[in-house]
């Protein structure tokens, strides 16, 4: 007998059943995604307008549950949108994937072994790969790796693909399963004992890059073409101690990914394996470390981006979904490279917004009237002591203990 998990079931099973989709067609299409499924969990679908990239504008979609993400990369994309814009470029599209294994005889007939089986990786993965090398892409390099000095016995297969305008996590673990079967096979004829422990791709991705910047004059203040020297100094600074300040780092790249994962999720794409990369790049220097970079250079002030994106434009849920299709028309239909180049956009501006409030007016005060809203949603206050609220608000610090009081008020005048 099933135990009951809740102390009202039949309140329960309202609930279940007010987010279920009244379409039964589009209904299926969402349960079938994953196991066990229940019922539709619901975020806010939004735009964040008014960017330039490359000259051109675009709205982002952004898929989130936080409060000021989306109005504060609309702040920064209007704020360059009079300074030149963004300028994006993708710095590599390869993918990576591993066999690992154990392999404890002599390393030297190991790579002799290596050599002549090379060969084979690519002919017995031949079908698996056709169509993907049939568009351009493909295996791109297999490389022996002797990795005995971290693990005693341990050695890898270290394979990198290209897989265009699919994040192609299928597709390469597909390879790399027919990889491990053939060194397996090919080894056994040899007489050469090794076992083979696992295949499957990386969500590290550091030769996967997109890059993202803005740069303008350093001038007068109050000019919209301009940033004064003050604002810029303390902005580099801001950047330099989240280079050196781990502490300070991690919060600094949350606020990044605020915007990379809201318009990941939004496209269909794993937020959960760009996330993974993007922080183990941000320590691939032997520091957990900021990932951006601000500079001063001849009365110009650049900030930019560096980050690893996995994406895809085809696959996986970009032709299931009514909505990550949306979201894909909205961005004109990119193809991947595109669609790395608008992340990287999407975490330089939230990274900007978020700095630009800290060296100036503090975080808490636009954050918190964002907030104010879901506060008052809290507290159970009506429609007409919302609007009362948030333009008494308007000029005054925001926080729960002040909306409750000023709640309070409202209805004792009543």
């Amino acid at each position: 007998m099933a135990n009951n998990c809740t102390e009202n079931p039949e309140t329960t099973r309202q609930l279940i059943a007010q987010y279920l989709n009244s379409d039964a067609a589009l209904q299926k299409v969402h349960d079938e995604f994953i196991e066990n499924t229940l019922t539709n969990y619901y975020l806010p679908f939004a735009v964040a307008p008014n960017f330039l990239v490359n000259e051109e504008l675009y709205a982002l979609p952004m898929t989130i549950e936080e409060s000021s993400v989306v109005a504060a990369a609309s702040k920064a994309a209007k704020f360059w949108l009079t300074r030149g814009g963004f300028k994006t470029a993708v710095r590599g599209t390869e993918k990576v994937g591993q066999v690992h294994f154990m392999y404890f005889d002599e390393p030297k007939r190991l790579e002799s072994f290596f050599k002549k089986v090379l060969p084979l990786f690519h002919e017995d993965s031949k079908t698996i790969t056709q169509s993907m090398r049939k568009r351009g892409g493909g295996i791109s390099a297999i490389e022996l790796r002797n990795k005995t000095d971290e693990l005693d016995g341990y050695y890898q297969l270290h394979c990198t693909f290209e897989t265009l305008d699919a994040m192609g996590a299928n597709f390469i673990n597909s390879c790399l399963e027919q990889f491990a079967q053939t060194l397996k096979v090919e080894a056994g004829k040899q007489g050469i004992s090794l076992e083979v422990i696992m295949s499957i791709l990386s969500n590290y991705v550091p030769n996967c890059v997109a890059h993202a910047e803005v740069s303008c004059p350093i001038g007068e203040d109050g000019s919209k073409t301009t940033v004064s020297h003050e604002f810029a100094k303390r902005f580099v600074q801001a950047v330099a101690i989240a280079k050196s300040e781990p502490f300070r780092a991690v919060t600094h790249n949350k606020g990044i990914m605020n915007g990379i994962d809201a318009l990941v999720l939004a496209t269909g794409n794993d937020f959960r394996a760009v996330e993974a990369g993007v922080h183990a790049f941000a320590a691939k220097d032997g520091q957990y470390s900021s990932l951006t970079h601000a500079e001063i250079k001849e009365d110009h002030f650049t900030f930019w981006i560096d980050v690893p994106l996995a994406l895809g434009t085809v696959g996986g849920l970009t032709s299931l979904h009514p909505l990550v299709k949306l979201a894909l028309e909205i961005l004109k239909n990119p193809t991947a490279k595109e669609l790395m180049q608008l992340v990287a956009v999407a975490g330089l501006a939230q990274n900007f917004a978020a700095l630009r409030s800290l060296v100036t007016t503090g975080i808490q005060k636009g954050h918190m009237k964002m907030h104010a809203l879901n506060l008052l949603n809290q507290l159970g206050a009506s429609e007409d002591e919302k609007v009362q609220l948030l333009e008494y608000f308007k000029a005054q610090t925001v926080s729960n203990a002040a909306l409750k009081k000023q709640l309070a008020e409202i209805r004792n005048n009543k």
